[in-house]
C-alpha cells in the first residue's frame, strides 16, 4: 500500500542534533513537493519546512536551525535539526504533495495529501 514513512526521531539534548528522513514507500514521488510539520501536546499542528523543485522555505520558527534537503538517488528528503530546544519537542510529520498539485511548496497543511504516522522528537536534559 502507498505509504509516506518518518525515522529518526529520538531523545536529544537541548543544543543537540537530530536527522529526519522521510521516503515513501510503494509508489515514486518524484519531484513532489515534500512538507514536515510537528505538532506538539495542547497546540496545533504546524508547518516546519517544505521542499519544492529548486526551493526550500522555513518557519521562522526554525530558520537558521533546521535545514531540509532532497537525495534523489535515495529518493529520501531530510531534515535536518541542529541547536535543538526544548520547544522543539514534537510528533514530526511528513507530508507529500501526491498526486502532484502544484511546483511551489508551501507551509499550509491544505497542499499535501499523503501524511506519515510520525515520528517523536524530544528534546531534553
Amino acid at each position: 500500500q502507498l505509504r509516506v514513512v518518518e525515522s529518526g526521531g529520538g531523545l536529544v539534548q537541548p543544543g543537540g542534533s537530530l536527522r529526519l528522513s522521510c521516503a515513501p514507500s510503494g509508489f515514486n514521488w518524484v519531484n513532489a513537493a515534500v512538507g514536515w510539520f510537528r505538532q506538539a501536546p495542547g497546540k496545533e499542528r504546524e508547518g516546519i519546512s517544505c521542499i519544492s523543485v529548486g526551493t526550500t522555505t522555513y518557519a521562522d520558527s526554525v530558520k537558521g536551525r533546521f535545514t531540509i534537503s532532497r537525495d534523489n538517488r535515495k529518493n529520501t528528503v531530510y531534515l535536518q535539526m541542529s541547536s535543538l530546544k526544548p520547544e522543539d519537542t514534537a510528533v514530526y510529520f511528513c507530508s507529500v504533495d501526491w498526486p502532484p498539485t502544484s511546483r511551489f511548496c508551501s507551509l499550509a497543511m491544505g497542499q499535501y495529501g499523503f501524511w506519515g504516522q510520525g515520528t517523536q522528537v524530544t528534546v531534553s536534559s
